[in-house]
């Protein structure tokens, strides 16, 4: 799926070619009078239905004959009546290469959608194909260049949203099966995105509930995913709150609540964890370094001490430096520790959720940082002043300094020659 400007170059006449891929499926006798008589779809129709068979052709020939028939295909003004079927018969086993078959039939997909005018609304069901086959096969990194791809095509083909969510759901899976955690993530909630965000009649629906659930599970056992925002600002997800009110519940607990928090709702739903298939060693420390994040954001001196964070996490005081090191590796805080003082000197956090009281505390810090800076200011505008008041002291001193050397001199020429008295004799 490099570029849509791939051609195939073969050489004949549409009826000596289709005549020739007959004679290979065995069925050149049903298409001749056919091709003699210019009945060019009848004929394609025909080679269309008996081209399940290329799947069991030999692996050096497999590409070439699905080449032939992709050619004659396009020709045809119902080129869209035909294409779906070689893409279903490309979906499934090539019995004759099971090794190679999968990336046989991707090449071969790669070209029919590549031959297709952006536009057509066929590249949309060549696209459900290739996921097909990728998921089948798990040759997720063929397809991964692709979907970057992927919004500008949807556009192209004027997808409805309902077929955008099943195509994102069915990337999901194929994500999903492959180990890909995040991408599967990613598209459960561009899956999300498609419900109508002003009717709750589609947010609350089965469907957009399961696909909720999924992604808030995904989102509590990743081992990456600490900001939850992503999911609350959803409306379908928001919808939890009526329908899944204990889910809801513990997503706000991830959202914005710390370690005891969690501990209660483990008490008050007991085994709910375990039935809903969560794993509560995952969650349990996920919260601890939530925990640690919101009290490093919470303290105003950025001098976060040891025991504080033992008391927050409900741990003896010399793990505290190991869970410091996992929150800054989990890219929650920067800082330093000092084993001197048994403090943690908080640089950098990150709010887990910024509402009216983190906008309290950005003033506070605002009015302390302009106390300090006017403390600044004050000893600068004082330091200057001293320099000021020493410089002229400094002058003056000079000027009395010079103002004496001068008096001095002027005392020395009242005893000179034009003040001596002459004595003389007669």
């Amino acid at each position: 799926m490099a570029r849509s400007t791939q051609q195939v170059f073969i050489e004949g006449t549409f009826a000596d070619l289709a005549q020739e891929l007959a004679e290979y499926l065995n069925i050149g006798s049903e298409i001749q009078p056919l091709l003699e008589e210019n009945k060019k779809d009848d004929a394609l129709k025909r080679l269309v239905t008996a081209s399940v068979a290329l799947n069991s052709s030999p692996e050096k020939e497999f590409t070439a004959a699905y080449n032939l028939l992709v050619y004659l295909v396009i020709q045809s003004p119902s080129v869209n009546i035909f294409l779906p079927r070689i893409c279903d018969n490309l979906s499934r086993p090539i019995s004759s290469s099971p090794v190679n078959g999968p990336g046989l039939a991707l090449s071969v997909l790669t070209t029919v959608f590549n031959l297709l005018q952006p536009d057509n609304e066929v590249r949309f069901n060549v696209f459900q194909a290739i996921l097909r086959l990728v998921k089948t096969s798990g040759l997720f990194e063929m397809l991964r260049p692709q979907l970057k791809k992927l919004d500008a095509w949807l556009v192209e083909w004027e997808v409805d949203e309902e077929d955008q969510r099943k195509l994102y759901a069915q990337i999901a899976d194929t994500a999903d099966d492959a180990g890909e955690e995040e991408q599967c993530y990613q598209y459960i909630l561009k899956a999300l995105r498609t419900f109508d965000k002003d009717s709750a009649t589609e947010n609350s629906s089965t469907e957009a509930q399961n696909l909720s659930l999924r992604a808030l599970k995904m989102a509590l056992l990743s081992n990456t995913h600490y900001d939850f925002h992503d999911l609350t600002s959803l409306p379908p997800v928001q919808a939890l709150s009526q329908s899944h009110e204990t889910f809801w519940e513990l997503l706000e607990i991830f959202s914005e609540k710390e370690l005891e928090d969690y501990n209660d709702f483990r008490d008050e739903h007991e085994g709910f964890i375990e039935e809903q298939g969560l794993n509560n060693s995952k969650l349990h420390r996920k919260m601890r370094l939530l925990t640690l994040a919101s009290v490093a954001a919470s303290t105003n001196s950025r001098e976060l001490e040891y025991k504080r964070i033992a008391k927050a996490l409900q741990i003896p005081s010399e793990d505290v430096e190991m869970w410091v090191i996992d929150v800054i590796r989990a890219g929650l805080v920067e800082g330093k520790l000092s084993q001197q003082k048994q403090v943690f000197l908080v640089h950098r956090t990150t709010y887990r959720v910024f509402g009216d009281k983190q906008w309290r505390e950005v003033a506070t810090r605002l009015d302390q940082w302009k106390e300090s800076l006017r403390a600044v200011k004050e000893v600068i505008s004082r330091e200057r002043q001293a320099a000021e008041t020493q410089k002229e002291r400094e002058m003056h001193e000079v000027e009395r300094k010079v103002a004496g050397a001068s008096g001095m001199g002027a005392g020395r020429r009242v005893g000179g020659r034009d003040n001596m008295v002459e004595m003389g004799t007669d």
